[in-house]
């Protein structure tokens, strides 16, 4: 079967404790970029990046 065109892409963060955590994921990549500024425009100390998923 050859890979499908779409690709999908979640949002992570990482805590002050070492743990990462998916916030949302099958997303378009614009989705996820937009989502991730939200988060980050928030103030808060956790890392928040965008990571292609695999299927």
């Amino acid at each position: 079967m050859p890979d499908s065109p779409v690709q999908h892409w979640c949002v992570k963060r990482l805590d002050d404790n070492g743990n990462v955590f998916v916030l949302r994921d099958r997303l378009t990549r614009d989705e996820a970029e937009r989502l991730m500024a939200e988060y980050q425009a928030r103030g808060h100390k956790q890392s928040y990046w965008v990571e292609r998923m695999s299927l």
